[in-house]
């Protein structure tokens, strides 16, 4: 080494002895990180304290990499695609080719799956015969031809074969199952025949404000809203219907009750429920009543309220039909043998007369007695049979098809015992004939009230035994069989049926303009059917029996 050298040598270190302070300065560009940086951070950096920074790519080479992602990315999604596209219509070939009806494809609830156009066409005619028609959660199933519907099971099946054949819904046919239309044709008239049928069944009467018990007095109760069907608005549905789902929503119409505050009625109905219910059952065959008494804790659930014109607030109480109605029918499948009866709906109707007249107790309700059977015995006739059961021989001959006669053993009918009652009972009035005795006793409210000498008919023309009515009242009546004015006559019964001829009371009969007939023969037969009075007695009797009384005559 020379001698310039080792002085350049020491150059530095002379410059390092004086350490002069220098400012600290950028580091320049495309140098070390650590250059330019204060000695303790260089140091810290040399030790490890700090985290030495990852330098960054150049620009350009993060451009290149994001092209190529991006290039891949639209790669896969046109791979995709195409792979998509080959299979759609892989698809769409292999649906075409399938013989059978594709898998998932119902109408209604019968499935067709694989099934050829010929086979779906018998399963669609034996299964598809139902439609269910519904109203919230009510339903009602029913034929579909009651309905006047014909399903096209050929053309349906057809339909159901073509379901998933084109490209747009094979992919839905694959992965869901699909309902097909059928193909019904609708007789609207027919229809519409059983539409108005089944609406008995579908409508909900609407209910009426009333009054029920609680805590043993009458409160209001409020009133509830009907459902009516629509049949114009459900007929028009079902002609359109395309039958998809297999149902029909009925179209209904909400109907408002009549009344729908009974609030007046309340004190009305705490009057009326201090007492039970009494029903008057009156059998006027034998003359015997029974009473059924309801008390108010059961009959006071029943009232309802019911408009009235002639209510001075424009309502009355009234009983709800169907417990009115189930009450009756147990109470005479208890107390009465298979030979009586009544006529609920006629039962029903005089109650809730009672009770809109504001006397519910007053109810009468008549027994109805029906048909028996008779078996000839030994020495019977026709006549005499008749005789014993009170009816006219004439229409035990109509009720048995016009026999002339009868044999032991054989079985005949014996029409009702109350076939002559035509008009409403008069409950507490009654007269009876005994033809035996000649007498006719008269009865009010159970009380002998007169007993008179009586004539009645003769062999030849008899008068005949039976329970009737009262049914006319003819001043001077005149029969022209035998030429008699018969005074105050009241008709009994026609002993012939259909005719216009009837036997009945009547006073002394006159003949030839004046001849009085029978005077002094009361108490011996006489008449040629009809019961003979005094002139005094049939004029009271004329008087104080309205049609309706009962007249029953005993052999």
């Amino acid at each position: 080494m020379n001698a310039r050298n080792q002085q350049a040598m020491r150059r530095p270190a002379a410059a390092n002895h004086r350490q002069p302070v220098s400012r600290p300065q950028q580091p320049a560009r495309g140098s070390s990180p650590m250059q330019g940086q204060p000695p303790y951070t260089q140091s810290l950096q040399r030790q490890g304290a700090m985290p030495q920074r990852a330098p960054l790519p150049p620009v350009n080479d993060r451009r290149k990499k994001t092209r190529r992602r991006a290039i891949f990315l639209i790669g896969a999604i046109v791979t995709g695609v195409f792979v998509t596209a080959l299979a759609l219509i892989g698809l769409f070939v292999g649906l075409r080719l399938m013989r059978g009806i594709l898998p998932g494809v119902h109408v209604g609830d019968v499935a067709l799956s694989g099934l050829t156009v010929e086979q779906a066409t018998t399963r669609l005619a034996n299964e598809f015969q139902t439609v269910t028609l519904r109203d919230g959660d009510r339903a009602w199933e029913l034929s579909l031809t009651s309905l006047g519907g014909t399903l096209d099971a050929a053309g349906t099946a057809q339909r159901a074969y073509s379901q998933g054949r084109s490209a747009g819904n094979a992919m839905q046919a694959m992965f869901r199952d699909v309902q097909v239309a059928p193909l019904i044709d609708v007789n609207a008239t027919a229809a519409e025949s059983k539409l108005n049928e089944i609406a008995q069944q579908v409508n909900i009467a609407p209910v009426n404000a009333g009054v029920r018990l609680q805590d043993g007095q009458a409160v209001a109760t409020p009133p509830q809203t009907g459902r009516q069907m629509n049949i114009a608005a459900t007929l028009q549905r079902l002609v359109d219907s395309d039958f998809t789902s297999g149902e029909l929503v009925l179209a209904m119409n909400e109907v408002a009750p009549a009344v729908a505050d009974s609030s007046a009625l309340v004190d009305r109905a705490n009057s009326l429920l201090r007492n039970p219910l009494d029903i008057q059952v009156y059998d006027a065959v034998t003359g015997d009543s029974v009473y059924w008494s309801l008390p108010p804790e059961t009959w006071g659930n029943w009232l309802i309220a019911t408009p009235d014109a002639n209510s001075d607030i424009g309502l009355s109480l009234a009983f709800q039909d169907a417990p009115l109605y189930d009450y009756l029918e147990a109470q005479a499948n208890t107390a009465f043998d298979p030979s009586r009866t009544l006529d609920m709906d006629g039962s029903v109707n005089a109650i809730q007369q009672a009770m809109l007249s504001g006397r519910p107790s007053s109810a009468v309700l008549t027994v109805e007695h029906q048909p028996r059977t008779h078996t000839v015995q030994a020495g019977e006739s026709i006549i005499s049979i008749a005789w014993d059961y009170g009816i006219p021989y004439l229409y035990i001959q109509q009720a048995n098809n016009g026999i002339e006669g009868v044999s032991v053993g054989q079985q005949i009918i014996i029409p009702p015992a109350d076939i002559f009652l035509e008009l409403p009972v008069v409950p507490n009035k009654r007269i009876v004939v005994s033809i035996s005795e000649q007498r006719t006793r008269v009865y009010e409210n159970g009380q002998l009230k007169w007993d008179w000498a009586t004539s009645t008919g003769i062999n030849d023309s008899p008068t005949w035994p039976g329970v009737y009515q009262i049914l006319s009242h003819v001043p001077n009546a005149y029969a022209g069989n035998w030429d008699l004015y018969m005074p105050n006559f009241m008709g009994v019964y026609k002993p012939i049926p259909g005719s216009d001829f009837t036997n009945g009371f009547h006073g002394f009969p006159t003949r030839g303009g004046g001849q009085l007939l029978w005077e002094n023969s009361l108490g011996r037969r006489v008449t040629y059917g009809c019961i003979l009075l005094h002139d005094v007695n049939v004029q009271q009797l004329y008087e104080w029996a309205q049609e309706g009384v009962v007249v029953e005559i005993r052999a």
